[in-house]
């Protein structure tokens, strides 16, 4: 009691404030923190690769601290099962900042907002018939890869007209597909996909 300390308000409720006294204890990490602004460029090196994640040592950040920090969708638009695919421990990398944290000491980054999102020129396709490969089997359908960067899902109601039928009792990943491009949802970043006479 009595004790003064310096603290960062992060809101308020019922007339109260809520404070953070841990997003003012580095007062060097606090200034770094503070100066980064959403969209802004950073870049750094990769110190740790996760699956849920990879961090960075971001150019400009306090000794012995790793503040940077990016989530597996904000890695790549390129489908991918861990993060290793994209990036490797070591690498230098450049992002966009998302967030910069205080409380947290964590600015969030991502590198595919640097990237064109390949359904920008995809969209073209909406309504062609291409050829493309099953990835993956869901319990509703499948996804088939179209492009590098792209994929669709063509629903089980495209593959069998009976019902409780299972897509693994149709088709297996690593089958090669003909479909027609029904929809491009970029908003969603969804492709949508019909089935073609030759497979039904």
């Amino acid at each position: 009691m009595g004790q003064r300390i310096e603290a960062e308000e992060i809101g308020r409720w019922r007339g109260q404030l809520t404070l953070s006294a841990r997003a003012c204890e580095n007062s060097e990490l606090r200034a770094f923190l503070l100066a980064l602004k959403p969209g802004q460029l950073v870049s750094g090196t990769v110190s740790g690769v996760h699956n849920f994640g990879v961090f960075v040592h971001l150019d400009g950040e306090p000794d012995d601290l790793c503040t940077g920090f990016v989530r597996v969708p904000d890695l790549t638009w390129s489908p991918i099962s861990h993060p290793a695919e994209a990036v490797e421990t070591g690498r230098r990398i450049t992002g966009k900042v998302i967030m910069s944290e205080t409380r947290q000491g964590q600015v969030t980054i991502s590198l595919k907002a640097l990237q064109e999102d390949p359904l920008v020129r995809f969209a073209a396709h909406t309504g062609h018939v291409l050829r493309g490969t099953i990835t993956k089997i869901l319990p509703f359908g499948v996804v088939v890869r179209l492009a590098p960067d792209v994929e669709g899902l063509l629903h089980l109601s495209e593959l069998t007209s009976a019902p409780a039928e299972s897509p693994d009792r149709l088709v297996s990943e690593g089958d090669q597909i003909t479909v027609r491009v029904a929809e491009v949802d970029r908003q969603r970043h969804r492709v949508r996909l019909c089935a073609v006479a030759e497979n039904l």
